[in-house]
């Protein structure tokens, strides 16, 4: 990870090094924190956040399914989120806010404990390492959509992304595949998955998945291009006789998957529906199609030196 010189902690800014916690800081040891992943990107009117609004949304969302007050508004995060841009001085790169139940009470039932919040930019390239990548399918089965509220963001969701994702190392593979409790195609670790078949659009209903903001994205780009968007159940036999298989994630971006369990999917190259979806995809973050510009939020100076 690249050092920058600041992250933003509980309304100050503090040097990346001082960003410190309590060793017993109630999220630590229980998973109950609430977090979200955004991106920005470099383009001809300066750096520009993707979707901020909806990310912040679901932020807020995650904390209250947690019993959790954010202590601040989202505009305040908003505004945060700019002056950190700015004040680490990078083009492109990762947002990570995070909010969390901090020092001063142990024990699960969080209530009584602070929340803390803290936000923190980076710059962070492709998260899968390649256009087209390697999958593996987990033993981990997808958390239960009765075990917990699978639109939420936690933390805690993520030791079962974590189990996979060991595993899938293991195996020589640059992913895993996580199935739901019936058997059916769920989410990867951090990323949602879509099939193409027929020229069409394929992805999993919610329930067991967390439905990104990257993955709304794809369905409302799937409608300008005129290409049938479906949500259904998907079996791991469906999957194996796709003619195109991706990932998507605010992380992942757009990544292709050229085989699953060893199997080639088609001819193991990215295929044209995934490379229109990207292509767009990228035009859209870099400022270029102007339909679009309501999910840009370009950084000013003016909030950093307000």
């Amino acid at each position: 990870m690249e050092k920058v010189p600041f992250i933003w902690m509980d309304g100050h800014l503090v040097k990346w090094d001082e960003a410190k916690v309590h060793v017993l800081t109630h999220s630590l040891h229980y998973g109950s924190g609430v977090f979200e992943g955004i991106r920005w990107y470099d383009t001809k009117k300066g750096p520009a956040i993707f979707r901020l609004k909806d990310h912040l949304e679901r932020l807020y969302f995650s904390a209250q399914v947690m019993s959790m007050k954010i202590p601040y508004t989202k505009k305040e995060l908003e505004d945060t989120a700019h002056l950190l841009i700015v004040k680490n001085n990078i083009k492109e790169g990762y947002l990570r806010p995070l909010a969390y139940f901090g020092y001063g009470k142990m024990g699960l039932m969080p209530i009584g404990a602070p929340v803390n919040v803290a936000l923190a930019v980076w710059p962070w390239g492709a998260y899968l390492g390649h256009d087209m990548v390697r999958v593996k399918i987990s033993k981990f089965m997808r958390i239960h959509p009765k075990s917990s509220e699978m639109k939420a963001k936690i933390c805690g969701h993520y030791a079962n992304s974590i189990l996979a994702s060991l595993e899938a190392r293991k195996a020589k593979c640059d992913e895993a595949l996580l199935l739901d409790f019936e058997g059916n195609v769920a989410e990867g670790p951090g990323e949602n998955i879509f099939m193409v078949q027929g020229g069409e659009i394929y992805t999993p209903k919610e329930g067991s998945i967390l439905p990104g903001i990257t993955r709304d994205s794809i369905q409302k780009f799937a409608k300008k291009l005129k290409i049938g968007f479906h949500e259904k159940k998907i079996s791991v036999k469906d999957l194996m006789k796709a003619d195109e298989l991706f990932f998507t994630g605010t992380a992942a971006e757009i990544t292709g998957i050229s085989h699953v369990d060893g199997k080639r999917i088609a001819d193991g190259k990215m295929g044209s529906v995934t490379r229109q979806l990207r292509r767009l995809y990228l035009d859209v973050v870099h400022g270029r199609v102007k339909e679009y510009e309501k999910w840009l939020e370009y950084c000013h100076c003016e909030v950093a030196n307000s």
